[in-house]
């Protein structure tokens, strides 16, 4: 069994490729990214608009969903905080589950279990009421959007091609993200701005 999914309360694959999804319109690619202010894993706020000047990658994420365990006991997730956080992108992991999903982490387990995990996102967000993930119509783990210095959101969608819970896909992957982060710090267009987002639905609340 996946080592994030030890931490977690059994669940069920069929289905979870598909969410439930919030009411809220999905953000425009190619219109301002919504700002928003929300706690860190130790209480901090962290607001968006901060770091305008920067790109920044906002990744949903849930440790007890198979497709988050996927790219993170892999290290594939990891790796890509570590390669663009050296390259001064800004990195927000956001936790948006239910506190009363059996998938929900306290504050200090979904930080012990990223540290442990070798994370390093610039924060991981505490998104208990669902605000932020709603106001981005975030709708599966993983949910990934990028968005330029501007302040532009510029993706929005999956990680990858790959819409399957099998780490030896990764090699093989089209890697979204990588692509489009690869394209906006060199000050170019991104050619896929949005993908359909994989993964398991988002536990709101």
């Amino acid at each position: 069994m996946n080592a994030m999914l030890r931490t977690s309360s059994p669940f069920v694959l069929a289905g979870l490729l598909f969410a439930a999804f919030p009411a809220q319109a999905a953000p425009t690619v190619g219109q301002p990214a919504p700002d928003f202010a929300v706690p860190d894993t130790a209480g901090k706020s962290v607001k968006l608009s901060d770091f305008r000047g920067k790109v920044v990658v906002l990744e949903w994420t849930n440790p007890g969903c198979p497709f988050v365990a996927k790219h993170y006991d892999s290290g594939n997730m990891q790796s890509l905080q570590k390669t663009w956080g050296a390259k001064d992108v800004v990195w927000l992991s956001i936790s948006s589950t239910n506190p009363r999903s059996g998938d929900y982490q306290k504050p200090d387990q979904l930080a012990a279990l990223w540290k442990k995990q070798g994370a390093t996102p610039r924060a991981l967000l505490m998104d208990d009421d669902g605000k932020v993930g709603r106001l981005y119509d975030a709708r599966t783990t993983p949910h990934m959007y990028v968005i330029d210095p501007k302040g532009t959101l510029v993706y929005a969608g999956g990680i990858d091609d790959k819409r399957t819970t099998s780490q030896s896909d990764i090699k093989t992957a089209k890697n979204y993200v990588t692509a489009a982060l690869t394209e906006v710090t060199a000050g170019k267009p991104v050619s896929t701005a949005t993908a359909t987002p994989y993964g398991c639905s988002i536990k709101y609340n």
